[in-house]
């Protein structure tokens, strides 16, 4: 084992974990991945799959190592609820209300960071791991203010005053390409087949679409199905239709919090392009963060608050 790592780092999503440690010059020493995510574990679980994660990082005694952690694992189905910070939030405040669930008879001590909700009746929402990047985002793109978009399974739309948010909304956008994909009569016209050359041309129709009468999405949605039976549209662009429809119904939706100034899209580079691509032609400019640069830039931030 070579030298160990001053403490750890850990985004526990609802599919994976990632652990990273941390050298004390903050470079990451080593990184570690499991598909061990909130969805498959019970409460009790938890200690037991962290310590193995970890297993061959640490010696078996030794000064208490400490992991600080965010995401789902402080969701109330998780490992011990972090209750959320209520926005406008200050991320400066993350730490401080971190919970400290037990992890007997290891030297691991760990520390969960909270989420963060919006109570406005009529707009309520929740967010848990996005509230790491957003502090991220600060390290990565010093005096940002402005809009952040956070493309996935569950979009965040963010409205960010230097490190505080003062409001943020959440698209199920992801979500609902998965289901339609493969619970709906969409799924016959996609075949499975989701890339091929017409799967750009099959994006751009919809993007088009999806931006300019967001309102039409449950309308516009059929023309996947009809399309591939009377016009002899193709899998993959049906594929790429259904994609740039609901990508473009979203940014369509949200048009009205699309400014002048530049927009981060802090997520995977490949979804990201995908937004940024929407937001030119919905007439926004956008500049692509990675998101799991912004995850360990935030969780390094949030340790340096205590």
């Amino acid at each position: 084992m070579t030298t160990e790592a001053d403490w750890v780092a850990v985004d526990w999503g609802t599919s994976n974990l990632r652990a990273w440690g941390i050298g004390p010059g903050g470079d990451v020493v080593f990184s570690r991945m499991s598909d061990q995510g909130m969805s498959r574990l019970t409460p009790d679980a938890y200690p037991r799959v962290l310590g193995g994660l970890l297993a061959g990082d640490f010696a078996p005694t030794g000064p208490r190592i400490d992991v600080l952690i965010c995401g789902m694992a402080g969701a109330r189905q998780g490992w011990m609820e972090a209750p959320y910070l209520e926005t406008p939030a200050d991320l400066g405040a993350l730490a401080a209300g971190a919970v400290a669930p037990a992890m007997p008879e290891a030297r691991l001590s760990p520390r969960i960071l909270p989420g963060m909700c919006q109570r406005l009746v009529g707009a309520e929402d929740v967010m848990r791991g996005e509230e790491t990047q957003l502090l991220g985002l600060g390290t990565l793109w010093p005096g940002f203010s402005g809009v952040v978009c956070m493309p996935g399974t569950h979009s965040k739309w963010v409205q960010l005053a230097g490190r505080r948010v003062q409001r943020f909304a959440t698209a199920m956008t992801g979500e609902l390409f998965e289901v339609l994909r493969t619970h709906s009569v969409l799924r016959h016209s996609l075949g499975g087949q989701m890339q091929g050359p017409n799967r750009d041309e099959g994006f751009s129709a919809g993007l088009a679409a999806g931006i300019g009468a967001p309102q039409k999405l449950p309308v516009a949605l059929f023309k996947v199905r009809a399309g591939s039976l009377l016009s002899g549209r193709t899998p993959d662009w049906c594929a790429g239709f259904l994609s740039g429809l609901l990508i473009g119904s979203e940014i369509g939706a949200q048009r009205d919090w699309i400014g002048e100034g530049e927009i981060a899209v802090v997520g995977d580079a490949g979804l990201g392009d995908l937004y940024a691509k929407g937001l030119g032609v919905a007439g926004g400019k956008a500049r692509i963060v990675d998101g799991a640069e912004a995850t360990l830039a935030g969780l390094k931030a949030a340790r340096q608050q205590g």
